[in-house]
């Protein structure tokens, strides 16, 4: 019963926000800064799903400059826990098939983010140009997951360099973001679903880094979100832990 409820839920609340998002996004189609506004709208269902979600950032985060920002990409909770942190000016880059999503698709476009054909290499060379174009002429940030799918559970896949490629182009920093793991944690009939920490790192400097040597860029960001992944679960685990044992002593 509680999983059908959620379920209602979240399917009225997500036609709610696509429907008068894309009216709205009208009014100044393909802002930047619309990207922003409704992924915490989204992020806004986590209570819904029983999921306590903590978000951590560096100071003073709210006045970086231009970057290209990494996650991890877990599953489809990431629009509950990822989208959190999106920052102000902010757009993400997804895959083209997700313009075919009902109402979201259209959100999605309308709201100023990036689409990239991955199936085809001229098309999505000439969008990774674009991207570093216009975060060398505008205000504008780009939030990439670079794995290129979701883990579903498999840990950190590998890299791919289209992100770290337009970072070392446009002359702008990698922000790596962290998720905690949400792998088969989230069940719809469980009243609650533990804790969730999406933590944002330090930037990474990019000018060390030439075009011969974006594979080493892609593999030292990874090595610093997969030693972050593990303290993030490890410490989830731990809180979870205490948590539960407050609640059998009470």
């Amino acid at each position: 019963m509680l999983a059908v409820l959620r379920t209602v839920i979240v399917i009225i609340y997500s036609i709610f926000v696509c429907f008068f998002g894309c009216i709205y996004c009208l009014l100044k189609p393909r802002d930047p800064r619309h990207v922003a506004i409704f992924s915490r709208l989204f992020g806004r269902l986590a209570p819904i799903f029983g999921l306590q979600v903590q978000l951590r950032k560096p100071k003073g985060a709210e006045h970086y400059p231009n970057a290209i920002y990494i996650c991890n990409h877990q599953n489809n909770f990431d629009m509950i826990t990822a989208a959190n942190m999106l920052q102000s000016t902010t757009v993400t880059v997804g895959k083209t098939s997700l313009l075919w999503i009902p109402f979201f698709g259209l959100l999605y476009w309308l709201s100023g983010n990036f689409l990239i054909d991955r199936r085809n290499g001229t098309k999505a060379y000439n969008t990774i140009v674009d991207l570093v174009s216009q975060c060398k002429t505008k205000k504008i940030s780009f939030w990439i997951f670079p794995e290129g799918t979701r883990s579903y559970g498999r840990g950190l896949l590998p890299f791919k360099i289209g992100a770290f490629y337009a970072a070392i182009e446009a002359g702008v920093p990698i922000i790596p973001i962290v998720v905690s793991n949400t792998h088969q944690k989230i069940k719809l009939n469980r009243l609650s679903n533990g804790l969730s920490i999406v933590e944002m790192l330090t930037p990474i400097d990019t000018r060390y880094y030439t075009n011969q040597s974006v594979r080493k860029l892609a593999n030292d960001c990874r090595d610093v979100m997969l030693k972050k992944l593990d303290e993030l679960n490890t410490e989830v685990e731990m809180q979870e832990n205490r948590l539960r044992k407050i609640r059998k002593i009470s």
